[in-house]
């Protein structure tokens, strides 16, 4: 009788690492079946025992908070577009600004979105503390503003940039709503160059 295969025993990872590789493991389920999600799911989609999950989060409802934290950072995309060159037009630099925030719009919505349509409410207090938008949030529009560069604006460009993304969050809620979503570069094209054609009438 041929013996069962042995689990293969997870890498060793520091604790940081393991909760981060939990947590990355996780989002998608979330999505899918939001607070519904079994640890046995997790742990199966982690490739790592059903008890490794208990040993890094007290439960599973704080896993599910960390979930929330690590979709509404940023620093992924941040360095994203911090790294891009100067000397890139400055069209092609918010168009890639503008898919990158809508990016991470979409994976914010779709943790939270998933988790509040199941029915749960994130116990964590500093994400109930914290007033106004997501620090993540913040921290890619100041990237956004970056983009502009030394270009000749009639506004600042921190301004500039909650506008553009203004446009961009507009856009992604229509979308939610069954309106076809416009391109990133047909927004830019639109935030720099406005809606009325060249020499058309005023209304």
């Amino acid at each position: 009788m041929s013996e069962e295969p042995r689990r293969r025993r997870a890498p060793a990872m520091s604790p940081e690492d393991r909760r981060e590789a939990i947590v990355q493991a996780t989002l998608p389920l979330v999505v899918k079946a939001g607070a519904n999600v079994t640890t046995s799911q997790i742990a199966a989609a982690a490739g790592i025992a059903e008890g490794t999950v208990f040993r890094v989060f007290k439960d599973k409802a704080e896993l599910l908070d960390a979930c929330i934290q690590r979709a509404l950072h940023s620093d992924e995309e941040v360095a994203r577009l911090e790294a891009i060159p100067a000397d890139v037009p400055l069209e092609e630099r918010l168009t890639a600004g503008v898919a990158t925030f809508s990016g991470y719009l979409d994976r914010m919505w779709g943790v939270i979105g998933a988790l509040r349509e199941s029915g749960y409410q994130p116990r964590d207090e500093d994400h109930k503390k914290h007033k106004g938008p997501p620090i993540g949030m913040q921290q890619l529009s100041d990237a956004v503003a970056g983009l502009f560069g030394d270009a000749e604006l009639r506004v600042s460009p921190d301004l500039a940039g909650r506008m553009l993304l203004g446009a961009v969050f507009t856009n992604r809620m229509g979308s939610g709503f069954g309106q076809i979503a416009a391109e990133p570069a047909a927004i830019v094209e639109l935030f720099l160059h406005g809606a009325l054609k060249t020499g058309g009438t005023d209304v």
